[in-house]
């Protein structure tokens, strides 16, 4: 089963900025690139800190983790750079009427 969430207005969140979200559980930082927006686990595999409050590389759509630098592809949820080695989840996210929105399995809120 997947569910929807609505978040917050896409004006509410800066280009080139992350924003953390809390879905039903779930740890999801929402990354806004120009009018896109991306939707991955917000919580770095290789220490636990918020991929967040890290900076966004728009041009290589990535994300670097605050602590040790690992950056984690918005896209794929992959590793980029070491110390991570593990993928972080990634989720669809859409802007419907101007709203933010992120889609959630139930396997993801388990």
């Amino acid at each position: 089963m997947t569910t929807s969430h609505a978040l917050f207005e896409l004006d509410d969140l800066e280009p080139g900025t992350a924003r953390k979200a809390d879905i039903g559980g779930v740890k999801v930082a929402i990354v806004r690139i120009g009018d896109d927006v991306y939707a991955i686990g917000d919580t770095c595999t290789h220490a636990d800190v918020s991929l967040s409050e890290g900076e966004v590389w728009c041009d290589e759509l990535e994300i670097e983790c605050p602590k040790h630098s690992s950056a984690f592809s918005l896209t794929t949820g992959e590793p980029q750079t070491l110390p991570a080695t593990q993928p972080v989840p990634v989720y669809d996210a859409t802007v419907i009427d101007g709203h933010v929105h992120v889609t959630i399995t139930q396997e993801a809120v388990q």
